[in-house]
């Protein structure tokens, strides 16, 4: 008898996608550690690996792009609608030989995050698609107007075809989806122990003086970390290998941390807006410093999302960029709302899962 089998489809757009519905597929190995995952995603496998701690297949597909970006914040319109063209050209070809490998694979069911093709892919191998997002990719394209709204209404075409969509909180209304399931944040469980990691890292700040910088799997080309001289007795943490070596900079270049390990010991995360960051922080509730983001319609969801529901600071990229960082000299705001997100997503849609595949 084959093993129970999800194919899980993966955007091909930063690190984001991956991580959350990593969180998720390691939630669904815990339950039930007889199942079968494949992953397609361009992602690297060690960012997938530190997340998923057993055996999955990596299957390093795209089949649709996100937006094309030089850093985090930087977008290619021009080249973005040309290389969605492209892949509206070859959609047949990408359907028929993937439904073809998840027949041959015996898979049971299709998860994705959110690539509009995985619903018409599962639809031609006869198997459910079931989805989780806080934003469709036509809701971002729509936004941009022009020849974007053909490519829009196409993707709403594909996700009417989705099965059940489980819906992040800061999320758009998703209306194309006809089976909406609320469910609440997902994200990575930190690894260590808060009070061992700073043994072992030799951090010695107080929490409210050690800070983590992330800026996602594109990172900023331009950090302004001469800034941080004005600070000596802080301590912050960056991912960039590129940083230059400062007294009060830890730089982590080893695979086998990730930004959620450090979260519990940090007072702030200084990002840019980005739901698994963000769900990240506010599963641990840690403040989060964010930067603006112009033209991406997720961005002022995500930012009316951390108002609402964890201390924050809200600073442009001129501010940032300037490089003098006195922001840091004032508190974050509180949250406007009293009420918390439900913060078990992951474990909810794994359990969703497991019991549909038993």
């Amino acid at each position: 008898m084959s093993r129970p089998t999800v194919y899980i489809a993966i955007t091909n757009h930063g690190f984001g996608h991956a991580v959350r519905a990593s969180s998720i597929a390691a939630a669904i190995q815990q339950r039930y550690p007889d199942i079968l995952l494949i992953l397609a995603t361009t992602a690297p496998r060690w960012l997938l690996e530190s997340y998923i701690p057993g055996d999955f297949i990596h299957r390093p597909r795209a089949y649709d792009l996100g937006v094309i970006q030089s850093d985090s914040l930087t977008m290619d319109l021009e080249a973005t609608l040309e290389k969605l063209r492209q892949i509206r050209t070859q959609r047949n070809s990408i359907i028929a030989g993937e439904a073809n490998f998840i027949r041959q694979n015996r898979v049971n069911l299709v998860l994705a995050d959110i690539p509009p093709l995985a619903a018409d892919i599962a639809e031609a191998a006869g198997v459910p698609c079931w989805m989780s997002s806080n934003f469709g990719w036509d809701f971002i394209y729509r936004d941009w107007g022009g020849e974007f709204i053909a490519i829009a209404d196409w993707m709403g075409e594909s996700y009417q075809k989705c099965d059940r969509l489980f819906r992040l909180p800061l999320h758009e209304p998703m209306s194309a989806f006809p089976h909406i399931t609320d469910v609440g944040l997902t994200g990575g469980i930190p690894q260590y122990d808060a009070e061992e990691l700073r043994q072992r890292l030799q951090i010695h700040t107080p929490r409210e003086q050690t800070i983590l910088l992330t800026f996602g799997g594109l990172s900023l080309q331009r950090i302004p970390y001469e800034g941080l001289k004005a600070f000596p007795d802080w301590q912050f943490i960056t991912f960039d290998r590129e940083a230059p070596e400062l007294p009060n900079l830890l730089k982590i270049s080893g695979r086998n941390y990730r930004p959620v390990d450090f979260m519990p010991i940090c007072g702030r995360v200084i990002s840019k807006p980005g739901y698994s960051t963000f769900a990240e922080a506010l599963r641990l509730d840690v403040p989060i410093v964010s930067l603006t983001r112009e033209g991406f319609a997720e961005s002022p969801l995500l930012l009316r999302g951390i108002e609402d529901y964890s201390e924050h600071q809200i600073i442009t990229p001129e501010e940032f960029f300037s490089g003098s960082w006195e922001f840091l000299k004032v508190s974050p705001t509180p949250p406007r709302l009293t009420t918390k997100l439900e913060k078990y997503g992951s474990e909810a849609i794994a359990q969703a899962i497991v019991d549909f595949l038993s």
